[in-house]
C-alpha cells in the first residue's frame, strides 16, 4: 500500500511531474561554466552588497556605519572567494548530479559579503569566514559524491542479480 498522496500528473517520485529535477548532471564546455560561476559570483556579491546597504550608506538612510574603511577590498576579496567555491561546485556538478548548487555558492557568497562590508574585518578573519565557506561547499560536495557513489553501487548489484 502506498501512503503518498499522488499528484495531477503522476505518482510522487516518477519523473513525469511538471517541475524538474533539482539535482542534475551538468555536463557542457568550459565556457558555460565559466559563465555559470560568474553569474552566481555576481549574484552573490550584488545581493551582499544590497544587503549591506543601510550600514555602509550615509547615515540619514539607516544606521551610522559599524566600520570605517574602503569597501572595494572586500567586494574584491569575496568575488574572488566565491569564483573558486562556484569553481569547486560546478566541477563536482559536472560529474555527479549536486543539489541546487547555484543557491549554495549564491548563498555563501551573499552571507560573506555582507559580513565583509558591515564589519569590515581584518584579513586574517576574511580568510576564515572564506575556509568555512569553502568547508561548507566541501561538504556539499562530499554529499553529492557520496550519493552517486551509493547510486552506482546499487546499479552494479542490480545488473549482477540481473544476470546472475
Amino acid at each position: 500500500m502506498n501512503d503518498l498522496p499522488e499528484s495531477p500528473v503522476g505518482p510522487v517520485g516518477s519523473g513525469d511531474s511538471g517541475d524538474s529535477e533539482d539535482a542534475e548532471v551538468r555536463p557542457g564546455p568550459f565556457w558555460r561554466h565559466a559563465l555559470w560561476g560568474v553569474a552566481v559570483t555576481a549574484a552573490g556579491v550584488g545581493l551582499g552588497w544590497a544587503g549591506a546597504l543601510f550600514r555602509i550608506g550615509p547615515e540619514e538612510f539607516g544606521l551610522p556605519p559599524a566600520a570605517p574603511g574602503a569597501l572595494l577590498p572586500y567586494l574584491l576579496a569575496w568575488t574572488a572567494i566565491g569564483l573558486a567555491l562556484a569553481a569547486v561546485l560546478r566541477s563536482v556538478a559536472a560529474k555527479v548530479p549536486v543539489y541546487e548548487p547555484e543557491k549554495v555558492a549564491i548563498g555563501v557568497v551573499l552571507i560573506g559579503t555582507r559580513l565583509s562590508l558591515g564589519w569590515r574585518p581584518e584579513p586574517l578573519e576574511v580568510a576564515g569566514l572564506a575556509a568555512a565557506g569553502l568547508l561548507l561547499v566541501a561538504v556539499w560536495c562530499a554529499v553529492a559524491l557520496r550519493g552517486a557513489a551509493v547510486v552506482r553501487r546499487s546499479q552494479e548489484v542490480s545488473r549482477a542479480q540481473g544476470t546472475a
